[in-house]
């Protein structure tokens, strides 16, 4: 029997864990819903792929070494060649043996758009046959340097660009962030509304039983009458009725919410509300001077138009022809044997210009060049009119969060109000110095008070958490989240 105890022991680790427990805050939702939810998972990688291509561009900007290896090559073939004695083309059988390898560094010229290029190289080949001889060529060194003459330049433009580019997904993923947090508010309050509902509606069965059962008493001495009887009967129905659809309400809002948190399915959560916010008055102008230096969505406009630019350079300049240019020194030399390759090496000098010029192109690079204008113009407008949306949805989220908050202050009184007074009429209702119909008003006023008090909690944080991912600054604390981030991650 020994043996069945550990199998018994799982299965009951197996039963508590598939059941479950969890008390949650909303600090605490955040913090799982931001470290553990499939969204949140999805924003890092996100953020990690931005992050690698902007390693990797940076690291282009370094001196490359390249090796390059050809360690044996074999080839026996009929190829055709020209007879110059005879002035005839001839089929010839042709075998040799090649190898070569090859050593290089490249720097790329930021300032001109050029590369720079340090290589050596060595070559064997060894022919067989009616001439059967090897030989050698090597190059100990070799400078150059290689450029478009247009005046266009990549680099510099990369320069601009790809530091840009990685500042916007670095905000973007602080951006999302924030949005995965707004979203679990949503998901914490929407269980804290079903939980509150729920609660009711077993208060309210509670409630309209001691009542019917009252109204039964005072049937019996004719102090009210059949048809508030019935009434009260009714009631006791109803809130049944509402006690069930509650708690089916209530099973989905937690299912939601731990599914989002990336929980099992059929774990119990029960919340608790937040205390009431300590007052907070946000300036709208900070708001808006932190969201034009934060927002993404400014980096992503800024990006836009610089690469709209670009296309316009590169097509104003490639509007007439192209040019290029490279140089190169260095020596070479070439022996039937590995030493002599080295020896009394030649000069090698290599200096080309070449032009591509259109004569007849119908227009094709004029129009290029006006698309690309046009597409510039666009990206202008695109951003004047995408920077006013935001800072519309920044205004206005910033009033709504400072209305709030006084929201909350009178939901919280109405509240009070409304439990005393409900208290107070069920009580007179008790001794018979009270109709059904003021007890039944103030039951309703009592709910509906508890209703507007959690929404006016949930509206407050939900606007807290817009205002943080608009702006990504903490008001709270009045540190920046992108200042944060680079401090936690070792970014520079």
């Amino acid at each position: 029997m020994k043996f069945l105890i550990p199998i018994i022991s799982l299965f009951i680790l197996v039963e508590i864990t598939s059941a479950q427990s969890l008390s949650l805050t909303l600090d605490k939702t955040i913090s799982l819903a931001t470290d553990s939810s499939l969204e949140a998972f999805h924003n890092k990688n996100m953020y990690l792929a931005s992050y690698w291509e902007f390693r990797a561009y940076k690291a282009n900007r370094l001196p490359s070494l390249d090796l390059t290896l050809t360690p044996a090559e074999y080839y026996r073939d009929i190829t055709k060649r020209y007879n110059s004695e005879e002035n005839i083309d001839q089929y010839r059988n042709q075998q040799y043996y090649y190898a070569q390898d090859g050593l290089s560094v490249n720097q790329n010229f930021d300032l001109l758009g050029g590369s720079f290029y340090i290589n050596s190289d060595l070559a064997y080949i060894h022919n067989y046959g009616d001439h059967n001889y090897s030989e050698y060529t090597s190059i100990p060194i070799r400078i150059g340097y290689s450029q478009n003459l247009l005046g266009y330049n990549p680099f510099k433009w990369g320069k601009k660009i790809e530091p840009l580019r990685y500042e916007k997904a670095k905000k973007e993923f602080l951006y999302n962030m924030e949005q995965v947090s707004e979203q679990a508010t949503t998901y914490f309050f929407a269980l804290a509304m079903a939980q509150a509902e729920y609660e009711l509606a077993k208060e309210n069965v509670a409630s309209t039983d001691t009542l019917y059962q009252t109204g039964l008493q005072r049937h019996k001495i004719a102090s009210i009458t059949q048809a508030d009887l019935l009434i009260l009967k009714l009631d006791t129905v109803n809130a049944q009725n509402t006690l069930q659809n509650s708690e089916i309400a209530l099973k989905r809002a937690m299912f939601a919410l731990a599914s989002y948190l990336n929980f099992e399915k059929n774990t119990t959560i029960h919340v608790h509300l937040p205390s009431r916010p300590r007052n907070m008055e946000i300036s709208v102008d900070e708001a808006l001077q932190l969201a034009r230096k934060n927002n993404p969505t400014f980096l992503e406009l800024c990006q836009q138009i610089l690469e709209a630019e670009q296309v316009v350079d590169k097509m104003k300049k490639e509007a007439l022809f192209n040019a290029s240019f490279g140089a190169s020194i260095g020596f070479n030399q070439v022996a039937n044997n590995f030493k002599n390759a080295y020896r009394d090496l030649l000069q090698q000098d290599i200096v080309s210009v070449s032009l591509s010029i259109p004569l007849i192109d119908w227009g094709v690079r004029k129009g290029k060049y006006n698309v690309a204008k046009n597409n510039l113009n666009i990206a202008y407008i695109s951003a004047q009119q995408e920077e006013l949306t935001v800072e519309e949805e920044v205004i206005m989220t910033v009033s709504d969060f400072n209305i709030q908050q006084d929201l909350i202050l009178s939901a919280e009184e109405a509240l009070d109000l409304a439990i005393m007074a409900y208290m107070e009429i069920k009580q007179r209702f008790m001794i018979g110095k009270s109709d059904l119909n003021s007890l039944t008003l103030s039951l309703q006023r009592q709910q509906e008070a508890q209703r507007n008090y959690i929404s006016a909690l949930q509206n407050y944080w939900l606007s807290y958490y817009k205002i943080r991912k608009l702006t990504l600054h903490d008001f709270d604390t009045g540190l920046s989240l992108s200042n944060t981030f680079d401090y936690k991650h070792g970014i520079q």
